[in-house]
């Protein structure tokens, strides 16, 4: 997943009345537009002007959207990425204490596409020498995107896991991928998913007999155990929290007993979780 995390957390104030704003930006809804979460909510109506960076960052909220934040229309001179980067913050998972020095350092070696609120953790067992090693034994690595949404550290809250609703995230397969997937699935070569958020990519374009299709669009898929794998054959990913949307999606893979399994043998050896750790491979 080539996606590329942003610095999408801003801290601001309101135009006239000085209070202060925080903004969690979602994903993009059209040209200098976005949705975002805003605290706090009840201040922050349409129509209330913001100001981030000294101004070098400024945005007018527009409406409010079905899910509870404000849709937000921004303006600014140059790059909008440039901006974010002098005035933004990586909105780092809850459990990691302390900033870096270097975002960076939340990046994949092969981030190419700006848009996620989250990296793709799995991917960041890999540099550019192991990819190469890979490649030079006849693996095909091709990439795809799905811009990461918050909804990776929101735990599931509800009793009956099917009433739990994910965030719409924006993916792109590109047609290559399509291809080399489609073609190594005819061939019944494997297909090793890099994370799930590869998995909830593929299976959102995938048809019943594991074709998959190239384009672009928006995905709410919610794997949990019951889900029929249809493209996917292994799969790369960390060691998850308990009640995350992404520990049921391995359950599902794996089988929830064998992923119990793997846990505690994990905490015996003392292994590492959450988005720093360790890794498993599943086949």
């Amino acid at each position: 997943n080539e996606t590329k995390v942003l610095p999408v957390r801003l801290y601001g104030v309101k135009e006239g009345t000085g209070g202060r704003v925080e903004l969690l930006l979602l994903r993009a809804t059209g040209e200098d537009t976005w949705e975002a979460l805003v605290r706090p909510g009840r201040r922050v109506a349409p129509g209330a002007r913001l100001v981030f960076g000294d101004g070098l960052l400024r945005g007018e909220v527009l409406s409010r959207t079905e899910a509870g934040g404000r849709l937000v229309r921004f303006f600014y001179e140059g790059s909008f990425e440039e901006v974010l980067r002098q005035v933004g913050e990586v909105p780092l998972p809850p459990y990691i204490k302390r900033k870096f020095s270097d975002s960076e350092r939340y990046q994949t070696v092969y981030a190419r596409e700006p848009g996620s609120a989250a990296a793709p953790t799995a991917g960041f067992h890999f540099t550019p020498e192991l990819l190469a090693r890979i490649q030079a034994v006849g693996v095909q690595v091709v990439p795809v995107v799905l811009h990461i949404g918050l909804d990776t550290f929101r735990p599931v809250r509800v009793e009956d896991i099917t009433a739990h609703r994910m965030h719409r995230e924006e993916y792109l397969v590109p047609e290559t991928t399509a291809v080399a997937v489609n073609q190594a699935k005819a061939q019944k070569r494997r297909v090793i998913a890099v994370g799930t958020t590869v998995v909830r990519c593929l299976e959102t374009v995938a048809d019943e007999e594991g074709r998959i299709q190239a384009g672009a669009g928006t995905t709410d898929l919610f794997i949990y155990p019951g889900y029929r794998f249809k493209v996917i054959d292994a799969l790369i990913t960390n060691f998850h929290l308990p009640r995350s949307t992404l520990l049921m999606l391995v359950a599902a893979f794996a089988g929830r007993e064998k992923i119990l399994r793997a846990y505690k043998e994990a905490v015996r050896l003392n292994y590492r979780f959450y988005s720093f750790g360790d890794a498993m491979l599943i086949i």
